[in-house]
C-alpha cells in the first residue's frame, strides 16, 4: 500500500507576496520558477493568488494563498487559537539571538521570549500575517 507524499505547507494570507518574502528572506529559500518578484512597475500576477517557496534541494516547502480576509490568531490568549504553527531550529543561543533580531526586522512580532529558559530555549513569534512560529535551540 502506498501513502500520500507530503507536498508543502500552505499559509493563507491577505498579502501573499509580503508573507512569501518574509519567509524567503528569513529562511533563505527561493521562489518556484514563475513566482519570482516581478520587475519594478510590472503587475504581480502570481502574488495576487498563490506563491510557492522551494527549499535548497528544490522541493516545495511553503506556499502562500491569497485570501480576502484572515483574522489573526490571538494565541496565547483570546478567542482565536493558533491552529497551526511552524517550528524552526538553530544550533546555539547566538544563532537564536541573531535570527530573532532578523525575524523582528523583517516584520515579525514577538509573542513569547524564552531565550533565557535553560529547560527550553526558544522564541515564539508571529509572522506579518499573524501565524505563530517558534525558533528553538536544538541539536537536531
Amino acid at each position: 500500500m502506498s501513502h500520500p507524499a507530503f507536498r508543502q505547507i500552505v499559509l493563507d494570507t491577505e498579502n501573499a507576496r509580503e508573507l512569501a518574502e518574509f519567509y524567503r528572506q528569513l529562511l533563505g529559500l527561493s521562489y518556484e520558477p514563475g513566482d519570482e518578484v516581478p520587475a519594478e512597475g510590472e503587475p504581480d500576477r502570481a502574488g495576487a493568488d498563490w506563491l510557492v517557496l522551494l527549499g535548497h534541494d528544490g522541493h516545495r516547502l511553503l506556499a502562500f494563498q491569497q485570501v480576502e480576509s484572515l483574522p489573526k490568531a490571538t494565541w496565547p490568549e483570546g478567542l482565536r487559537p493558533q491552529q497551526l504553527h511552524l517550528d524552526f531550529s538553530v544550533p546555539n543561543l547566538d544563532e537564536l539571538r541573531t535570527h530573532n533580531i532578523r525575524a523582528l526586522s523583517l516584520g515579525a512580532t514577538l509573542l513569547d521570549d524564552r531565550i533565557d529558559d535553560p529547560a527550553e530555549t526558544l522564541v515564539v513569534l508571529a509572522d506579518p500575517a499573524g501565524h505563530p512560529f517558534c525558533i528553538f535551540v536544538t541539536s537536531a
